[in-house]
């Protein structure tokens, strides 16, 4: 089986910092429909990033120890704008909320437009560290998932693939899913060669994951 992230290169250290960190402040900073209305580059940012209805909202929380820091809607698609939460007091380091992709029925001049948005914060963001793009278990990576691996890959944002909803599915078939994510991650000049496996409901992978994010944010 391949590797699952069992620690960060830090150690236990920064798993126990990240804990502290993210049980503390964790606070909505703004929405952004468009990069004039993005906050002041100030601090490190981690962006999220995946297929409608991936479980992007649930990880958020998950992360956060919230339960509705970011909102998890029944209609998938409803985020279209660049969302922002800010960790620690004073911050130090942001969430980004980025809207979710591959969602059929959003009309094509909305997708059109949110490519080129998230396309121009990707190459233009100088405090973004890295981008998480997430995969649902039931799927492994869709073509949807390769278009966005390719934009960050040409963007030269590293990033890192996390495997959404591990509990949904049995052990045999996640571990055909971490297979086809990591074989798909060798494709990719920017991609982290290392697969986070996660499930929000039962707190799998969390604390890692958590860990990574604060490493990520310290480079």
């Amino acid at each position: 089986m391949p590797e699952v992230f069992p620690e960060t290169h830090d150690g236990p250290d920064l798993t126990e910092a990240a804990r502290k960190l993210f049980a503390g402040r964790v606070e909505f900073l703004k929405s952004a429909p468009s990069l004039q209305y993005l906050p002041e580059p100030t601090v490190p940012e981690v962006a999220f990033a995946g297929r409608s209805n991936v479980g992007k909202s649930s990880l958020l929380n998950a992360l956060t120890g919230r339960k509705s820091i970011a909102r998890a809607s029944v209609t998938p698609g409803r985020t279209q704008e660049l969302n922002f939460f800010e960790v620690g007091d004073p911050a130090v380091l942001r969430l980004v909320d980025m809207p979710g992709y591959g969602y059929a029925k959003a009309p094509k001049s909305v997708v059109k437009e949110w490519q080129r948005v998230v396309r121009d914060f990707l190459r233009g963001r100088a405090v973004l560290k890295r981008t998480l793009v997430l995969i649902d278990a039931r799927h492994g990576p869709k073509d949807v998932d390769r278009e966005m691996m390719a934009m960050l890959d040409e963007a030269a944002v590293g990033y890192r693939l996390v495997i959404t909803k591990a509990d949904k599915i049995k052990a045999s078939e996640l571990a055909a899913a971490l297979l086809a994510t990591q074989t798909e991650a060798r494709k990719h000049s920017a991609a982290y060669p290392v697969i986070h496996v996660t499930s929000a409901e039962k707190g799998m992978g969390i604390p890692e994951l958590r860990a990574a994010v604060l490493g990520d944010a310290s480079i």
